[in-house]
């Protein structure tokens, strides 16, 4: 599957089957992850991979959207350094872990599987729950599965309502 068709093709999945993922298509996500862009290249990031039942349900008390313990695998993307700001102001690692899981979202599309980006959580019952040090910051949760749905594409808006060329406008 080319790029575009898994960019046309992606959904928010919330439903799973009761299979497991193949361990060449969970490292081949990953390595998609691992060769994200990230700002001068720190790579401040880690990939918390959770495949274990009673963890995944640990972990889904953390956010009201309980159905990530259904899924086989959860993904939580962590900041290394969620301290350090980009000279134009913004977060780095709110960047570079928004870019790295996508990356992994579009792989996993590519490869049959589904995801559902979880950013509403309490982090502190994450950081918990997943042993993350404090210094450190959960960016997101993401459940990692063969799809259980096929929801339809859902509207989104023409180009010409959010691009505009050589200035604001």
């Amino acid at each position: 599957m080319d790029t575009l068709t898994a960019i046309r093709a992606r959904r928010s999945i919330r439903k799973y089957r009761n299979q497991p993922i193949e361990p060449e298509k969970l490292e081949a996500i990953l390595e998609a992850a691992r060769l994200a862009p990230s700002a001068r290249n720190a790579q401040l990031w880690k990939f918390v991979v959770v495949q274990d039942q009673k963890q995944r349900e640990l972990l889904a008390t953390a956010t009201k959207y309980s159905f990530i313990a259904d899924a086989p695998v959860i993904i939580a993307g962590v900041a290394l350094d969620p301290d350090r700001v980009m000279s134009c102001g913004v977060p780095a690692y709110a960047v570079d872990l928004a870019i790295a899981m996508t990356n992994i979202t579009l792989a996993a599309c590519a490869l049959g599987l589904g995801t559902c980006w979880i950013g509403g959580f309490d982090q502190d019952i994450a950081r918990k729950a997943l042993g993350v040090p404090e210094a450190y910051k959960i960016v997101e949760l993401m459940p990692l599965g063969y799809p259980a749905e096929d929801p339809p594409p859902r509207a989104r808006k023409e180009l010409a309502e959010i691009v505009c060329y050589d200035r604001f406008g």
